[in-house]
């Protein structure tokens, strides 16, 4: 079967989106179907084109799949107005490459997003080839910017873009997204309820358990410093208010409570996290770079505990990816969320997979990591949880059966 896959991020990014589309290419294609990706060179979460590609126009093949590569603007820091600009550019350029592929004619085209703006080429190319359009939402961007945005004028904006959403979304054939909060905002947003699908992120769970020689990596990253490891890996971006990890490093280094707080990644945030971590003289904040997918499994597994921290406006916007892999690994997630989000639901559906704590609160973050840091080194409902819902080939297969399914339609 002939798919196109068309969206912002791919492989050979090794975080958030990017990694989820690229593993779904090359198992597509492992599976006999003909791939072929329309994209931007990788830029995420550093926000800077990669090494070994520039910022143009390239055609590749990756693990047998046929990767466009179609330049964008990528701003240096981004605000709600740039990352308009980003996503805009990233459309224009993109739609002559869909205009190229137009005599390949896909049984289906999978458009993940963001960028909710691709949606609308997307949505035209299907009407000339006669290919199904699906729309898969990793993060429903809008819901995002818009909440993290201080600008009362930007109110006007936001309708005008709410509009354009509900447009562009009940056009698709199907939507599918990634947690069943998602999956109501959809719904909300007027798509109808019958063409909304559960498209979860997965792991690769057998690479993230019984991980060895972890102590020897963390001597590699860290030397041989004894305090627990209080980790927070992944995008260092506005979202997530990391700010709030530091204010705890300097609580915590005033209590002599022997925690390392690490922060390894990369992203639009990282600069001025330094800047403060220097301001206040901290020794017990470390910054890490992000690691290649290969010691990803060594690195969750030397953390007590993980941190996954999110600004209350944005959680049921955005649902963090890290998660699947510190369930396989059996980690100790503290989560600021409240119980109404979809983390908090699945905390109350499955007790111990990890510790809520209240957004923003800096004293309630560091009560949930003292009582994380109590448990035992894994967290075996986590991992169980991992083994039974999160197994990337049981994820895709039904996946596929999904896509068949409109196609046959």
């Amino acid at each position: 079967m002939k798919i196109l896959l068309y969206g912002l991020n791919y492989a050979p990014e090794i975080t958030g989106i990017g990694k989820y589309s690229g593993q779904l290419g090359a198992w597509l294609n492992t599976k006999g179907h003909q791939v072929k990706v329309v994209t931007a060179p990788p830029y995420y979460p550093s926000w800077k084109i990669s090494e070994g590609y520039n910022n143009w126009f390239k055609r590749e093949t990756l693990k047998g799949v046929d990767v466009y590569r179609c330049p964008l603007y990528v701003p240096e820091q981004p605000t709600t107005f740039s990352r308009l600009l980003h996503l805009c550019s990233f459309v224009a350029s993109s739609t002559w490459s869909l205009i190229t592929l137009i005599r390949w004619r896909p049984k289906i085209v999978i458009n993940v997003v963001p960028s909710l703006f691709s949606s609308f080429p997307a949505w035209l190319y299907c009407r000339i080839t006669g290919a199904k359009f699906l729309i898969h939402v990793q993060d429903f961007e809008s819901d995002a910017m818009f909440s993290l945005s201080d600008n009362s004028n930007e109110s006007v904006a936001k309708k005008i873009w709410s509009k354009i959403e509900q447009f562009i979304l009940s056009r698709a054939d199907a939507v599918s997204t990634i947690s069943n909060a998602m999956m109501d905002n959809a719904i909300s947003k007027g798509v109808v309820a019958s063409k909304v699908l559960l498209f979860p992120n997965w792991s690769e769970v057998s690479l993230f358990q019984n991980v060895q020689n972890t102590d020897e990596f963390k001597i590699s990253l860290l030397g041989d410093r004894e305090e627990k490891i209080i980790l927070y890996s992944g995008n260092v971006g506005r979202k997530q208010g990391l700010e709030l990890v530091i204010e705890c490093a300097k609580i915590s280094s005033t209590n002599d409570d022997q925690n390392l707080y690490v922060i390894c990644g990369d992203g639009a945030g990282k600069k001025d996290l330094i800047g403060l971590t220097k301001k206040l003289n901290l020794t017990n904040v470390v910054f890490l770079p992000l690691q290649p997918y290969s010691d990803l499994p060594k690195l969750l597994a030397m953390a007590d505990v993980h941190l996954v921290i999110q600004k209350p406006d944005v959680a049921n916007a955005v649902l963090p990816s890290k998660l699947t892999n510190i369930f396989s690994v059996g980690g100790h997630a503290v989560i600021t969320t409240h119980d109404d989000t979809e983390i908090g639901r699945l905390i109350k559906k499955f007790p111990g997979i990890a510790i809520p704590v209240k957004p923003e609160d800096c004293k309630a973050l560091l009560l949930g990591i003292e009582l994380a840091s109590k448990e035992q080194k894994i967290n075996n409902v986590a991992k169980n949880y991992a083994q039974t819902y999160l197994a990337k080939e049981s994820v895709l297969n039904g996946f596929e059966e999904n896509f068949k399914e409109i196609i046959s339609a």
